[in-house]
């Protein structure tokens, strides 16, 4: 792809939370976040799943798929991802073939496998024991997607007999299922299913080369994809010019430094909230905030367009998902995202 070439744009959404919102205020927002990026032409938008975190209210992203999917016409809607070892593979499957039943040809299922929380969750996430195991997970997937299609799968009993298992009694089509991942064993593992493959690149973007090499060069056709398929994640933030859009990221490297020196997280503070926390954040904390930043795509909509082209170019991908992670200012409405609204807004419009 050339660096003058306009990547094909999607979304990522963790629903995140800001100070002196509700979660249905959050939800709220991220509802008229889909319907702008249905809007606006972009190709789909996933749903996350982390858990008891207090700054994103992403933890059930069948559910939010659902109120998506009621609310816009076009865009595909998804996961990105379901963590499948907090989850029964026959739960994910009866679900999303439900949501392809009720909007067809629009329902992507991303599948990943890290916990999405701390330790103590995922301990209480899995104590029932009806969710899948960590070392199953390749069995697991390729049983999902045996039984999200309209085939359905087939269980054998060491007698020789069979079982048939359908997620959906009638199903006209299937979820599009998609491998995420951030390392070399979830894109080994997407090239050995011949499955389309999402390297979680907005999380840390460490190994992402050697990610899609591994992918590429070990890529065994399917016959849903005879060949190798992927898009890549960023965090952006686009504002009509880049000292607000600066100003729009302090909240985010806040959460970040927290995150990564294992402080307290907290709902995303404002604006006005993080200048005041930064001035506070001692050298460890700035070099950590620094070092998130400069990861970021930040600036007006035209340098935000211009770096997306020239990532997308540089890895050789034709669609790049980008979380809007704008932070908000002081007296913006409770139930909307002006900053990441605008963020989509602008980015669109540039690369247009």
């Amino acid at each position: 792809m050339s660096s003058t070439a306009t990547p094909a744009l999607s979304v990522l959404d963790l629903v995140p939370v800001r100070t002196g919102q509700t979660s249905a205020q959050a939800i709220a927002s991220s509802m008229a976040l889909a319907a702008t990026a249905d809007r606006l032409g972009y190709r789909r938008y996933w749903f996350a799943e982390h858990h008891n975190m207090p700054a994103v209210a992403s933890t059930t992203p069948p559910v939010l798929v659902a109120a998506a999917a009621s609310r816009t016409s076009r865009i595909r809607v998804g996961s990105g991802g379901v963590m499948l070892p907090n989850h029964s593979p026959l739960v994910v499957a009866e679900q999303f073939a439900a949501l392809e039943a009720i909007a067809p040809s629009r329902i992507d299922l991303g599948l990943g496998r890290a916990p999405g929380s701390d330790p103590v969750i995922t301990q209480l996430l899995r104590q029932s024991g009806t969710t899948s195991d960590v070392e199953r997970f390749p069995e697991n997937v390729r049983d999902i997607a045996a039984l999200v299609s309209p085939a359905g799968a087939g269980i054998r009993f060491s007698s020789g007999g069979t079982y048939d298992v359908h997620a959906t009694p009638a199903a006209t089509g299937a979820p599009e299922l998609w491998l995420l991942g951030s390392s070399d064993y979830s894109a080994q593992l997407a090239a050995s299913l011949g499955l389309p493959y999402v390297f979680a690149n907005h999380f840390s973007g460490q190994g992402l080369e050697r990610a899609l090499e591994l992918y590429r060069t070990r890529f065994q056709p399917s016959e849903e994809h005879p060949a190798p398929r992927t898009f890549l994640t960023v965090n952006a933030i686009a504002a009509p010019t880049s000292e607000e859009a600066e100003e729009r990221s302090l909240p985010n490297q806040l959460t970040m430094m927290r995150l990564r020196t294992n402080k307290p997280l907290i709902p995303a503070e404002t604006v006005e909230q993080a200048r005041a926390s930064a001035a506070t954040v001692d050298a460890m904390g700035a070099q950590i905030m620094a070092s998130a930043r400069s990861t970021w795509f930040v600036g007006t909509g035209e340098a935000v367009a211009s770096q997306i082209r020239a990532f997308a170019a540089e890895h050789g991908v034709d669609e790049v998902m980008v979380s809007p992670i704008a932070g908000a200012y002081d007296g913006e409405p409770l139930d909307a995202s002006p900053g990441r609204a605008q963020t989509l807004d602008l980015i669109a419009a540039a690369a247009a």
